[in-house]
């Protein structure tokens, strides 16, 4: 069992570390509202993958077919939320070191955890390496379980790492700095939801 948990945390970090939008977030947040900020964006990111993880090592074949059956109407919903987001990141103002944002931890959380929720191709990702260790057709459930949970200890060990990282440069970015990172990762974020928003209406 210790062995499929340390290799569902090398899985989740190499899933997680690829930087996205996700990434993207989770380093302006650092930067520009402390580490605590950008840590908890990734775990809902990690919240997700471990989710994604679940069912594809316990071989939820309905579950993950439903889900990739959806993807065009998850894949709008998640592309709009991008842009808004992108909107809210790019408009934003640097915050002093002891603000906090509007909204707080729980919202960036739940934020994170529907985008990565909206992209269910992370499903197939997940079930073709899972389907190297046996796990797609007759799971052994207690392995199947130390596996999911290996996914979010490695990927939240990426986010853990990333934010903190991040975050010691923080002291050392003035607030026009802030407004160039916001106004570079907004637009960017945009382009992501306006990329996602492509595929579906022009596919």
């Amino acid at each position: 069992m210790l062995n499929f948990m340390l290799r569902g945390v090398v899985i989740g970090f190499a899933i997680a570390a690829p930087v996205g939008p996700i990434g993207l977030l989770c380093i302006q947040r650092s930067l520009t509202e402390g580490r605590r900020m950008g840590l908890v964006t990734g775990l809902g990111a990690a919240t997700a993958d471990a989710a994604y993880g679940c069912v594809a090592a316990f071989g939820l074949t309905a579950i993950s077919s439903f889900l990739v059956g959806q993807r065009l109407w998850l894949g709008f919903f998640g592309g709009l939320f991008l842009c808004y987001l992108g909107i809210r990141v790019f408009i934003s103002q640097p915050s002093g070191p002891a603000e906090v944002r509007r909204g707080g931890l729980l919202s960036t959380y739940i934020s994170t955890l529907f985008l990565t929720l909206a992209n269910p191709m992370t499903i197939l990702s997940f079930a073709a390496v899972f389907a190297g260790f046996g796990l797609g057709t007759a799971p052994d459930y207690p392995d199947a379980g130390a596996l999911a949970a290996g996914v979010f200890i490695g990927s939240a060990l990426w986010w853990l790492l990333l934010s903190n990282g991040v975050a010691l440069f923080r002291s050392r970015v003035g607030s026009g700095w802030m407004r160039v990172i916001n106004r570079l990762s907004g637009g960017i974020i945009m382009a992501f939801g306006l990329y996602s928003l492509s595929i579906v209406l022009f596919r």
